[in-house]
């Protein structure tokens, strides 16, 4: 029985699922690649019925080429930006034809930052442009010519000529020629300085110590170029032990002012009094109070205009720093020029003096601008 139960399996076609009629089953359809296609897996190897298209990896697509383009003019617009500053073309940075261009590239990097394939290229330009472009070169440009003076890139030959006068626009060459020479600034003030310590110790006792250096540099001529004429900074001299008393400060500036006089200048003047003009927020901020007797600083200026001698007196007084501020900037003074923390201090200053040595080469040069 058994026997003939596996039969009916095994032998002919009897008991097997009927054939299907011609032409198949109404809406069947045969899977393109056979049952690997079906089962959703790739055709095997030589397939008669399948093509096979031609690309790449999976995954990989092509650049877009308007990122390309987003990287490629950025990085061109910086190196015309660097090269016009190392040529000292400052002034042309900001010109109107830069700026169109700067726009034009920033509308290339946003075009290829819209496209799912240009957004790497475009965010890289993007922060290229960020660090580089007109105003940051610019600025760079401009600190690297105030340091060098580098200006002759976009002048005129006008302009170059200009920039070699040896004068300072705005003051009379008359007056210069006419007035104290850079000598004459110095030994007066030194004789002026050294009677007014003399006079202050034999009447108080005080001791000086002198600080800093002579400081003698050119002055600007106004037209972009250094003048012949200089700047005079004499070195300081300030008192050993500190003044912090304001009736002694007074006192001491009383005796100072007698020296003054005597030199043919004008009545010392207290820069640090509210009446001087200055606002109160701003006496606060330069003196530590706008209340005369709580500043820890008190200066005072004469001169004897039209003569270019300054002559400043200052007295600082670190009881009187509430903040400690005073006291570092003091600090700080004190390790860069050798000067007491506080004390009475003398200087003399002048602006736009000539030298002996340079008035021939000055009246000289002078020919070459009359009409200056």
């Amino acid at each position: 029985m058994a026997e003939n139960q596996r039969s009916k399996y095994v032998g002919g076609a009897e008991g097997a699922p009927p054939l299907p009629p011609p032409g198949g089953y109404h809406g069947a359809r045969r899977a393109g690649g056979g049952l690997d296609a079906a089962a959703g897996l790739p055709p095997a190897s030589g397939s008669g019925d399948v093509t096979y298209a031609p690309g790449g990896p999976a995954g990989k697509k092509p650049v877009n080429t308007i990122g390309l383009i987003a990287i490629s003019v950025t990085a061109l617009f910086v190196l015309v930006l660097l090269l016009m500053m190392g040529a000292g073309g400052t002034d042309a940075l900001y010109g109107a034809t830069l700026l169109v261009l700067q726009l034009i590239v920033v509308g290339v990097i946003v075009a290829a930052m819209l496209t799912p394939r240009g957004r790497m290229l475009g965010s890289i330009a993007l922060a290229l442009t960020l660090v580089f472009n007109v105003a940051t070169v610019g600025a760079m440009g401009a600190l690297r010519s105030a340091a060098t003076h580098a200006y002759d890139g976009t002048k005129s030959d006008e302009q170059k000529h200009e920039q070699g006068y040896p004068g300072v626009k705005g003051t009379a060459n008359s007056d210069v020629l006419n007035g104290m020479t850079l000598e004459e600034v110095q030994a007066k003030g030194d004789a002026l300085m050294a009677e007014a310590r003399e006079r202050v110790t034999e009447r108080f006792g005080y001791t000086w110590v002198e600080g800093g250096k002579v400081d003698i540099s050119p002055e600007r001529n106004g037209y972009g170029g250094e003048s012949m004429l200089k700047r005079y900074t004499s070195t300081t001299w300030t008192t050993s032990e500190p003044v912090q008393d304001n009736s002694r400060k007074r006192a001491i500036i009383r005796v100072i002012n007698e020296v003054v006089l005597e030199y043919g200048m004008w009545d010392l003047y207290a820069l640090n009094s509210p009446e001087s003009g200055i606002s109160p927020d701003v006496l606060a901020n330069l003196y530590g109070s706008a209340e005369v007797e709580r500043q820890h600083t008190w200066e005072y200026y004469t001169d004897k205009f039209p003569e270019p001698l300054r002559f400043y007196v200052d007295a600082y007084d670190l009881s009187k720093d509430s903040t400690g501020q005073f006291r570092q900037q003091r600090e700080a003074i004190q390790q860069q020029f050798g000067e007491p923390l506080e004390g009475v201090q003398l200087m003399i200053f002048a602006r736009e003096v000539l030298s002996d040595a340079d008035r021939a080469a000055y009246e000289e040069k002078l020919k070459e601008y009359p009409g200056f």
